[in-house]
């Protein structure tokens, strides 16, 4: 079992730059998975960024070379730097873990891209 917690989300200008971060309420070293997901008010829930002991990083068109995930494991958590933010990237940025055969989700947080 995992309690995810995001936090670092609120309002910025397009253009700027945004980190969410996601505590774990357990070491996450032993997390195979994680990543982040959004979802914006009518629109399905996407995937945003994804990093793997396996796999590494792997992030979604719309955000690629824009956005970084990145863990802490000493700190147990994972991190969502967000650069060149624009208005469509407005949404509830939510953290996600699978861990032995279990998906967990955080709470989510609001990331609003406004002028």
């Amino acid at each position: 079992q995992v309690q995810l917690e995001e936090s670092g989300g609120g309002l910025v200008q397009p253009g700027g730059s945004l980190r969410l971060s996601c505590a774990a309420s357990r070491t996450i070293e032993s997390i195979p998975s994680m990543a982040w997901f959004r979802q914006a008010p009518g629109k399905p829930r996407e995937l945003v960024a994804t990093i793997t002991t396996a796999y590494g990083t792997k992030y979604g068109d719309s955000v690629k070379d824009r956005f970084t995930i990145a863990r802490d494991d000493a700190k147990n958590t994972v991190y969502l730097q967000m650069n060149n933010l624009k208005a469509e990237d407005t949404a509830v940025y939510y953290c996600w873990a699978f861990s032995n055969g279990l998906v967990y989700w955080g709470q989510g947080t609001q990331v609003t891209v406004s002028s």
